[in-house]
């Protein structure tokens, strides 16, 4: 990946809706080679998807919680069920099996605090050998971005 698909990158980072002509003018190619770095780039993955971004507290789903769980299972068959268990929930943002005290964190948007519990009474009959599940409300959104940073690569 050289300067110039990192110049892309950060565009589309921007606003996925740029004409491939806007995009080659700010790089300095023309339309067809710009055109053809962002096939190569989503062709090799590092494009995953073109995606709207909304508006949480507008679609009824502004309540951020970040849910730590807990578990003895460490088996790869019983992390299989949890995740393809994790994925169904729709409320379920993001997924990570941590290092630490905790073993996987969540982060769960929900209407309010009804439907977050119902959330996780859902989680807690739907997923077995859980030992200890702590959720965590945020107060206030400070940062949000879903702009990956393009100086390591």
């Amino acid at each position: 990946m050289d300067s110039i698909d990192k110049k892309i990158l950060t565009l589309l980072q921007q606003d996925v809706t740029l004409p491939v002509a806007d995009i080659a003018e700010q790089v300095n190619l023309s339309t067809t080679p710009c055109w053809k770095r962002i096939k190569r780039l989503e062709e090799n993955g590092i494009i995953k998807a073109r995606v709207a971004l909304l508006d949480s507290a507008k679609i009824g789903a502004g309540v951020s919680v970040f849910v730590h769980i807990k578990t003895q299972q460490h088996e790869e068959q019983w992390l299989t069920r949890f995740a393809e268990s994790v994925a169904r929930f729709e409320e379920v943002m993001e997924c990570y099996r941590m290092a630490g005290e905790w073993d996987y964190l969540l982060r769960v948007a929900t209407r309010d605090i009804e439907s977050f519990d119902q959330f996780y009474k859902k989680l807690i009959s739907e997923v077995d050998g859980l030992t200890d599940v702590t959720s965590s409300f945020a107060m206030e959104e400070i940062k949000f971005s879903t702009r990956l940073p393009l100086t390591h690569c």
